[in-house]
């Protein structure tokens, strides 16, 4: 895969790619089957600068709500938060597809509704698609959407923003009548034109039986390793968190290590050996 080069003169704000060419919703939905599909969240330019080489797809998250505004849950988000994040996303990437959730509110009342909100979102980003949750429900605001020009990302399951209606945050699918819905609902997003679908905090073999079943790519998340593809919060895979849901693995101690950092620059504060003769300015001559 190709690396960037930093010109020296920009490097803390724009990434140069090395050649790099961005991924787009047709090769997304074309890996169905293939090579697996990276995804993560993004929700700030300098990272989206470190996980896109690494990346296919960067999802803008209605998570920002709980990770970088220390809400209780993603309904308060605006359509504003999410353009201001997915802009700033867009800036910083140029090998990744760029989705952006769209927030609770914003395209439940109709598909015209649904349509302004994510022509919106597209224009004033640069991004290239919009994910929304919903099942069988929404597979016309789904379809209004597709024959408008504008790519969908479905997510089934698990959906957080429809946590008062779900009860809380567990496992779905674990009940046969549940299963059957789930399934219903993944087919229904699917043939209405999604190009991909997030599957969310269901057990396996519903996560096997879905990804079997419809023609785009799942994604899972808290589902199965057979999905087409995974996604996580990139605060939690890092360890930013010291609770996270338990489809997580931490793949770094980050929370630990910036604390470590602090710690030590607190000390060195304290015990005026910060700043030392390399970071002061001398008198001229």
């Amino acid at each position: 895969m190709s690396t960037y080069t930093l010109d020296t003169a920009t490097s803390r704000a724009t990434p140069v790619p090395a050649p790099m060419k961005r991924l787009t919703v047709p090769a997304i939905r074309e890996r169905k089957g293939g090579e697996p599909i990276v995804m993560l969240t993004a929700y700030t330019m300098r990272m989206a600068q470190l996980l896109d080489p690494h990346c296919d797809v960067l999802l803008v998250g209605d998570s920002l709500a709980q990770v970088i505004y220390g809400l209780p849950s993603t309904l308060p988000v605006t359509l504003d938060m999410m353009i201001a994040h997915g802009a700033a996303v867009v800036r910083g990437s140029h090998h990744a597809l760029v989705v952006i959730d769209m927030p609770f509110g914003c395209y439940e009342e109709s598909p015209e509704a649904a349509f302004r909100a994510a022509a919106r979102v597209l224009a004033e980003t640069g991004a290239a698609a919009v994910k929304l949750e919903g099942g069988a429900a929404m597979a016309p605001t789904v379809r209004f959407l597709v024959e408008r020009g504008i790519p969908v990302f479905g997510h089934v399951g698990l959906t957080p923003q429809a946590v008062n209606m779900l009860g809380g945050y567990g496992a779905r699918g674990r009940s046969e009548a549940e299963a059957e819905k789930i399934l219903a609902d993944s087919n229904a997003i699917a043939d209405a034109g999604a190009f991909a679908l997030v599957v969310e905090g269901v057990v396996e073999p519903l996560a096997l039986a879905i990804t079997e079943s419809v023609s785009c790519p799942v994604i899972g998340i808290g589902a199965s390793a057979g999905c087409d593809g995974q996604v996580l919060v990139v605060d939690d895979m890092l360890g930013m968190f010291e609770r996270t849901p338990r489809f997580v693995k931490k793949f770094d101690d980050l929370a630990g290590r910036i604390s470590a950092a602090v710690e030590t620059y607190a000390r060195d504060v304290r015990a005026r050996e910060f700043p030392g003769e390399g970071q002061i300015y001398a008198p001229k001559n």
